[in-house]
């Protein structure tokens, strides 16, 4: 089945990038998590911080400062560098 992954950020033209492979296993990967400062994403980001950390995972918390805009670019390099994957809440 093909899928299309749209990214929601503004583009004036679509990108092709490639699929990352998944990862095997969650044991001694870091996982970052990436709260957007939108109303009530931490709440969900504790549930997956307590699921992941019991696959294995190491768990790293991270927080844009606000929704409107992107991460900094500090902060996307920081995640990059610290983690084998990232999950981005978006809960409202």
């Amino acid at each position: 089945m093909k899928r299309t992954l749209l990214d929601p950020t503004d583009e004036s033209a679509a990108a092709n990038r490639a699929r990352v492979p998944r990862l095997a296993t969650l044991s001694g990967v870091t996982v970052g998590l990436l709260d957007i400062s939108k109303p009530r994403g931490d709440l969900f980001l504790d549930r997956l911080e307590q699921k992941l950390a019991g696959l294995g995972a190491e768990v790293r918390r991270y927080k844009k400062p606000t929704f409107t805009k992107p991460a900094p670019v500090d902060l996307r390099q920081q995640v990059a560098v610290e983690c084998g994957a990232v999950i981005e809440a978006l809960a409202d």
